[in-house]
């Protein structure tokens, strides 16, 4: 796999600091029961990385400290963790609010079954990628039968209350362009989506985020390979909004990935590029409690023009109304 951190380092892009922190994004581990095209963290079956319980402990203990009100769980597929349940009811009971970033086919895995309702019970946002509302586009990126899979799930999930109207069981919906190029705009998207997925299939959902590919680890190595990757970095960087700075999801969210050392958003982890402090180059999460991040300065590279291109882009998706 080509690296794309040495073509990003060069960059203008302009600096930023930090707010208060209103969210910690925990990576469980980078094992997962897919292999997608355009994942930046390069998750796989065969992976083995998997966060340990004692740095679960501590990331609760930082978010109990500091008050953060969202505990973000991602991967991988995170619910392959061990650990993941008891990290969700011990948040859930501080009265943390948790987001599962799923990618839906993982809750019809063996041992999976009774996950969902899990889910429903303590009150688990659920982000769940579905890159688009046709079949064949989605089984390209992702493998083929994803899509039927992920249409038995979302049905599921339908079912226990999530994503239908008036109930407080959020279900929201990740779309990924299908190569180098930004998503549509967000909210006419959404209203395509919800026009198919409910004709087609059924099925409600809350919101759609749409999120523009980072040019990292398996979708920045296939954009190398077939010669884009330049183009692309143009794209973003032309497409540039000065306004969309203001919005960053690293100006509020701390990334901690499985080992528990810590990143500005988590594309800076899976470039290894850690959050600075003035005495050192490099913190886990357990050494951060009782510190004030506020104003602390932003890690930057050239990838970070995806964030702030065209309609902005984040783990919240668009930026921009």
């Amino acid at each position: 796999m080509h690296a794309t951190v040495a073509l990003l380092r060069s960059t203008d892009f302009p600096a930023i600091r930090r707010r208060g922190i209103e969210t910690v994004q925990a990576n469980l581990g980078y094992r997962c029961n897919q292999s997608c095209l355009h994942c930046h963290v390069n998750a796989g079956p065969k992976r083995t990385e998997a966060m340990s319980r004692e740095t679960m402990a501590a990331v609760l203990a930082f978010v109990r400290e500091q008050r953060v009100g969202r505990l973000d769980l991602t991967g991988g597929a995170p619910e392959l963790n061990e650990g993941f349940r008891d990290l969700v009811r011990e948040a859930h009971a501080l009265g943390v609010q948790v987001i599962d970033r799923c990618n839906l086919t993982i809750l019809l895995e063996p041992g999976m079954e009774d996950l969902a309702g899990f889910l429903a019970a303590h009150r688990v946002e659920i982000v769940a990628s579905l890159p688009c509302y046709l079949e064949e586009n989605v089984d390209r990126q992702r493998g083929a039968g994803v899509f039927a899979r992920s249409i038995a799930v979302l049905r599921r999930l339908n079912g226990l209350g999530y994503g239908r109207a008036g109930s407080d069981l959020e279900l929201s919906l990740v779309y990924n362009p299908q190569g180098p190029s930004l998503p549509p705009e967000q909210h006419r998207l959404e209203v395509e989506y919800r026009q198919r997925l409910a004709t087609g299939y059924g099925i409600e959902f809350t919101r759609l985020l749409t999120l523009a590919n980072m040019p990292i680890q398996r979708f920045g190595s296939t954009l190398v390979s077939r010669g884009q990757f330049g183009s692309y970095m143009r794209t973003l960087r032309e497409a540039h909004r000065e306004e969309n700075l203001e919005a960053v999801m690293c100006r509020s969210l701390l990334s901690v990935d499985w080992q528990g050392w810590v990143y500005d958003c988590d594309f800076n982890q899976m470039l290894g590029l850690p959050l600075r402090l003035p005495e050192r180059a490099r913190v886990k999460i357990a050494d951060l409690v009782g510190r004030d991040l506020a104003g602390n300065p932003i890690a930057v590279m050239n990838h970070c023009y995806g964030c702030t291109a065209g309609q902005g882009s984040s783990c919240g998706g668009a930026l921009a109304a």
